[in-house]
């Protein structure tokens, strides 16, 4: 799939992400009100990651416009990096949560105290949620290819987790009321033991969000395979110069970095050099779609070796 770039990729990034914005509100709105009435941990800790969704949501929403504003004097390498700290805000407060739903669903099993009202209700609200964001996520995740937005991918690994969760509450909700209804009350403290699986599973996708923002934020190179690939074309032009080192990569949420030293030989005009640059430029633009490239010309040294920089 071609990344879109510029305006086409920040109408659709915007787009997607106010979609993700719209259906938090309701789902969690919904999941409270149910998590009240039945009094389940597991579902009050449902509304809560529903709300935590909610807030990435709005935070994606805020990043993918901001990321993509052209660069001004006080931001020249461009605002990429709001971004990949949307993503790491969201693992945070993702493990804010984490505490919250554990300490809901310990406080119920140290005190063996649990029951769920009306659980069918709860099933129900558990079965939309899982549907709606199973799609709105499949779309986010579409969308995030298209614009190699961290934001929105981000937000699109929040909401499939919540698929997940939703489905192991509902499961949870369909025993209890199977349970009640064959006179085996004690199925009710399966009730704790959902939210700490729910727990543990964002847990995993907080961590996973945190570290790739974390990478883009302290500026670790391109994957070893884009690596490979750039300096596989280069070795194919070495022809055309005698040779290249100090080749950097790094990506600040939608935008890759390229730069390295080109040697040429040294009595190579400028006009030749940099046609040759040019040629690079867009080749290299091509193997990585919206990188910035930097090529720094150096004369080969009369020993065959490159100048120092």
């Amino acid at each position: 799939m071609t990344p879109v770039r510029g305006a086409e990729a920040r109408t659709k990034a915007t787009r997607a992400a106010r979609t993700s914005v719209y259906s938090n509100i309701l789902l969690a709105g919904g999941k409270l009100a149910a998590g009240l009435v039945t009094g389940s941990v597991s579902i009050l800790s449902e509304a809560l990651h529903s709300g935590l969704d909610l807030a990435a949501a709005m935070m994606a929403y805020v990043a993918v416009r901001k990321a993509r504003e052209p660069a001004d004097p006080d931001h020249t390498f461009g605002h990429g990096k709001f971004e990949s700290l949307s993503g790491l805000a969201e693992a945070v407060l993702i493990l804010a949560a984490v505490g919250v739903i554990l300490w809901g669903a310990g406080s119920r099993l140290i005190r063996w105290e649990s029951e769920v009202r009306e659980p069918l209700l709860g099933a129900a609200v558990m079965a939309v949620s899982a549907i709606v964001n199973l799609f709105v996520s499949r779309m986010l995740f579409r969308v995030a290819r298209e614009t190699e937005s961290m934001a929105l991918e981000a937000d699109a690994w929040h909401l499939r987790t919540d698929v997940w969760t939703s489905a192991a509450v509902l499961v949870g909700m369909a025993a209890i009321a199977i349970g009640s209804w064959a006179g085996y009350p004690e199925v009710h403290h399966v009730d704790p033991f959902i939210a700490i699986a729910i727990a543990l599973i964002i847990t995993r996708a907080a961590v996973g969000i945190a570290r790739r923002s974390y990478d883009q934020l302290v500026d670790r190179a391109l994957p070893e395979a884009d690596i490979a690939k750039i300096e596989t074309l280069l070795a194919e032009h070495y022809p055309q110069f005698a040779g290249f080192h100090r080749l950097r990569t790094r990506q600040a949420g939608p935008e890759r970095y390229v730069d390295l030293h080109l040697e040429v030989p040294g009595d190579q005009s400028v006009s030749d050099s940099h046609a040759l640059c040019d040629h690079l430029e867009e080749e290299l633009g091509a193997l990585v779609p919206g990188a910035q490239i930097m090529i720094h010309v150096e004369p080969t040294r009369r020993d065959g070796g490159g100048a120092d920089a």
